[in-house]
Formats: structure tokens, C-alpha cells, sequence
């Protein structure tokens, strides 16, 4: 479970113990990893606070990790650092119930299998709770935006949750180079150029009235984004080996 952590003291207690006690009641091992990225709150003192609180009898570890800052910075630490089977990308807000996580794990997902597989509120079988109009409405804007310039068939690329197998990220993260709110179609995207086998899962979300996202000026910055997507991938930049640093 990968959680980039902007400013979220106030949310993480609840969500932290919800996804402890989910993780507790299943027969799998697992990490949580809550990547802060430079927040001015007290983020990275309740993760501590947590952290103390797993025993070593416990099913799942608990880390806390530092990016630079932006939400993308935060999941790519996180991605690359990751060690399990199967590397989710978690909000901290939970808006989606965790108890949905098992949709994207085995036997769910056979027999076609995944190699990322993508929390939708759009297709099918997803139910919304509690949005606004207005947002629903912006963000169907942007969808159309991105699969126009670089995801066709993709209804839903900004839900917060997604999940990649390890292999799988080891062939994308290395080859992000947005740390803003734009990174999500940016890796869906060096996904679909490396042969990556994508699936959209329907989910239960809920609106969450406390979203960072401001409505107008970060989707206008998520299109420009996505225009340096666009650009990227007519310039090769996603086929070139990524820059390592020490």
C-alpha cells in the first residue's frame, strides 16, 4: 500500500486504522508505506505514532518515507521502493472503502489477469456517493481531454487508487517525470506504450468534501501536463533510458 501524504494529520488516524484493521484480518503479508511529501503539519508524527503500534505478530509492516514534493514525486518514491507482488496506490482519504481492495487482487482478476489495473468510477458497475455536479462535470472534461490526446478507452484516470504488479512498475516508475497532480495519466500512459495489459475495476467512491484539488486552476495545470505527455511521447523521451541518481 503506497499513501502519498500532503498535509493529512487529520485524516491519516482514521484511515490508518481502518487499513490496519483490514490488513490485520487477512491471510496475506503486506507493507504500508506513507510517503510524505513535505508537509507543514504533524503527517509524519502520526505515522510514527502508528508505526510504534504494529507488533512484530502483525501481518504488514509499517514505514514512513519523505519525497519531494507533489503528489507524483510522493507515489513514485513510494512505487520504487515497494516490495510486494502487487504495489497499490492508496489516497489517504479512503474514498474508496478499503474493503474494495480485494477486487484487484487474484481470483478476482483472473483469468485475463493484470498488469495495472485502475480503480473507475465511470464504467459500468461503479457507484459515486456524495459528488457535486460541478466536479463530476470537470472532471468528465479532462477524460475527454486525456483520451483525446493520450488514453483512448480509458474512462477513468484520476481515481486515486490503482494497482500495478511489481514487475510491472519497475517498467513505468523509473519513467515518470511529473511529480504533480498530472502523473496519473502520465503513468497510464508509459504503461500502454510498453504492451502493459491495463483493466479498469468498478468501485464504490465516496466525495470527500475535504479534496485538495482545486477545481479550476489544477485541472487547468493537469492539461498542461497532459499536453507534456503528449509531447514526451512524440519526442521518445518514455523509450530512452531514465536518469539514475545517487
Amino acid at each position: 500500500m503506497i499513501i502519498p501524504a500532503y498535509n493529512e494529520a487529520q485524516r491519516l488516524p482514521d484511515s490508518l486504522t481502518k487499513l490496519v484493521d483490514y490488513l490485520r484480518s487477512q491471510s496475506f503479508t503486506s507493507e504500508i508505506l506513507v510517503v510524505e511529501n513535505r508537509s507543514t503539519d504533524k503527517t509524519s508524527d502520526v505515522v510514527r505514532d502508528f508505526a510504534r503500534k504494529v507488533s512484530a505478530s502483525d501481518p504488514f509492516t509499517l514505514e514512513l518515507l519523505h519525497s519531494a514534493p507533489g503528489k507524483g514525486a510522493a507515489v513514485k518514491t513510494g512505487m520504487l521502493v515497494g516490495k510486494g507482488d502487487y504495489l497499490f496506490i492508496c489516497d489517504a482519504d479512503l474514498s474508496m472503502p478499503i474493503e474494495e481492495v480485494a477486487k484487484f487482487l487474484p481470483p478476482q482478476q483472473e483469468p485475463d489477469g493484470f498488469d495495472v489495473a485502475i480503480a473507475s468510477r465511470e464504467i459500468a458497475g461503479a457507484v459515486r456517493y456524495n459528488e457535486p455536479f460541478y466536479r463530476h462535470l470537470m472532471g468528465r472534461v479532462f477524460n475527454h481531454v486525456v483520451q483525446r490526446l493520450i488514453m483512448p478507452g480509458i474512462e477513468d484516470t484520476q481515481c486515486g487508487f490503482k494497482m500495478f504488479t511489481r514487475e510491472a512498475a519497475a517498467q513505468v516508475f523509473p519513467h515518470q517525470t511529473i511529480d504533480g497532480w498530472g502523473f496519473d495519466p502520465e503513468i497510464l500512459y508509459i504503461s500502454r506504450i510498453r504492451g502493459l495489459h491495463l483493466v479498469e475495476v468498478p468501485i464504490n467512491w465516496y466525495y470527500m468534501a475535504e479534496s485538495r484539488i482545486n477545481p479550476v486552476f489544477d485541472t487547468i495545470s493537469m492539461v498542461r501536463e497532459v499536453l507534456r505527455v503528449r509531447l514526451n511521447g512524440l519526442r521518445g523521451i518514455y523509450e530512452q533510458v531514465p536518469k539514475t541518481t545517487e
